[in-house]
C-alpha cells in the first residue's frame, strides 16, 4: 500500500503541501499518498480527525492554522524544538504507535536563509518583528546558528519581553527601533496578509544584508517592498520557509532530505 500522509487545517483547500510532498518522493524515487483533510475548528473534531486518520493506516501528517496547539497537547511525545516552540506542525507515528510532535517551521526558516539564499547568520545580529506564535517557533533554531545577538521587538512590549525572556535574548518595542544597526530583519507578524506596513522606522531597513517576510504570494509582499526602497540590500518572502519546514518533515518520516531550491523554483 502506498504510504499515507496528510495535513490538517481549516482552511485548507489553499495548502500547497501536496504538490510539495509529490516533488520531494519523485526525488526519492518513491511513491506517497498525501491528502488535505478539513477539520471543523475545535480540538475535539481535530483531535478525532488525526486519530482517524492514524488508525486508518496514516504514516505522519502535517498541522497548520489553527491546530498547532491542539497538535501540542494531543502528541504521546515532544521533540526538543516542539517544546521551545510551544506548537507542533509535524506528526510522527512511531514504531510503539506512539504519536511524536515536531516543529519544522524555524528549520524551514534557517534552511532557507542559510542553506538556499547563502545568507549566514553566525555572528549577525537578526531582529524578529512580532512575539506570537510563529516568531516562538523560529528562535531556538536561529540561536542554533550562534548569532551575536537576538532582538524580539513587538507593537505591545511586553509580549516580547516575556518571549524573550523564555529565550534570553533582547525585547523591544516598534517604537524603540531607531538607532539599532541590525544585519538580519525576519518579519513574524500577520501584517502581509492585509498589506499593512508595520510600525517601525524606515531607518532599520537600511544596509541590512536581508529582510526576509514569513507570508508570501505571487507578488513580493508591500513588506517586502518598503524594506527594499529602504535600502534593504536583500528581500526574500517566506515561500523557501514552506518548502524548507515540509523538507524537514519529509525527512522525519522517510530518511530522506530533499533538495528544496527546485521545489521552490518550480512553486514560483
Amino acid at each position: 500500500m502506498t504510504a499515507q500522509y496528510a495535513v490538517f487545517g481549516n482552511p485548507i483547500a489553499h495548502s500547497k503541501s501536496p504538490e510539495i510532498h509529490a516533488q520531494f518522493a519523485a526525488q526519492q524515487g518513491e511513491l506517497i499518498e498525501y491528502h488535505k483533510i478539513l477539520v471543523d475548528d475545535s480540538r475535539d473534531a481535530f483531535q478525532a480527525a488525526v486519530r482517524d486518520f492514524f488508525a486508518s493506516g496514516g504514516r505522519g501528517a502535517n498541522v497548520t492554522v489553527p491546530f498547532k496547539q491542539y497538535a501540542f497537547d494531543l502528541v504521546d511525545e515532544l521533540s526538543e524544538r516542539a517544546q521551545a516552540a510551544g506548537a507542533v506542525n509535524t506528526l510522527i507515528l512511531l514504531e510503539n504507535g506512539k504519536l511524536r510532535g515536531d516543529n519544522t517551521d524555524g528549520v524551514g526558516l534557517v534552511n532557507d536563509v542559510v542553506g538556499n539564499l547563502k545568507i549566514s547568520l553566525q555572528n549577525k545580529t537578526i531582529l524578529i518583528l512580532g512575539a506570537g506564535g510563529a516568531a516562538r517557533g523560529v528562535v531556538m533554531p536561529i540561536l542554533s546558528k550562534q548569532p551575536e545577538k537576538v532582538i524580539i521587538a513587538n507593537r505591545t512590549e511586553s509580549k516580547a519581553i516575556e518571549l524573550a525572556k523564555q529565550f534570553k535574548i533582547q525585547a523591544m518595542a516598534f517604537a524603540d527601533l531607531r538607532d539599532i544597526r541590525v544585519d538580519v530583519i525576519v518579519n513574524a507578524t500577520s501584517g502581509s496578509l492585509n498589506g499593512h506596513l508595520l510600525a517601525v522606522d524606515d531607518a532599520i531597513f537600511a544596509g541590512t544584508e536581508l529582510v526576509y517576510d514569513m507570508m508570501y504570494g505571487r507578488e513580493l509582499t508591500k513588506f517586502l517592498c518598503h524594506a527594499r526602497e529602504c535600502g534593504a540590500q536583500q528581500v526574500a518572502d517566506g515561500l523557501g520557509m514552506l518548502v524548507g519546514q515540509a523538507a524537514e518533515s519529509f525527512r522525519l518520516w522517510r530518511g530522506f532530505t530533499p533538495d528544496i531550491a527546485p521545489v521552490i523554483a518550480a512553486m514560483r
